[in-house]
């Protein structure tokens, strides 16, 4: 995952790592990861190997127009679409401290 624009905090292997524009992180496969974006505008490069998750992205993700505070996350669009593309295992809320 490699930010191009933007902030995320990233959870992953038990800790909470922010990352801004430039920088990038490697989630190896099985390993439980979550992000969020904090910041008014986030682009993303995501890679995957092998190349089968994007159709749960696709039906997972709503593009926003607010410049204001972060919307709503929708965990059961989130979980469907996972049940669905059968891409990824959704093992409960990401654990964000502060965000």
């Amino acid at each position: 995952m490699y930010v191009l624009e933007g902030e995320i905090a990233l959870h992953m292997d038990g800790a909470e790592h922010r990352l801004g524009a430039g920088g990038m992180a490697l989630a190896p496969r099985g390993m439980p990861h979550a992000f969020i974006v904090t910041s008014s505008v986030c682009r993303l490069l995501c890679l995957h190997t092998p190349g089968s998750a994007q159709a749960f992205y696709w039906n997972a993700s709503e593009p926003t127009t607010r410049t204001d505070a972060a919307g709503v996350v929708d965990f059961d669009r989130i979980g469907e679409s996972a049940r669905r593309t059968g891409a990824t295992v959704i093992l409960g809320p990401p654990p964000f401290s502060g965000v």
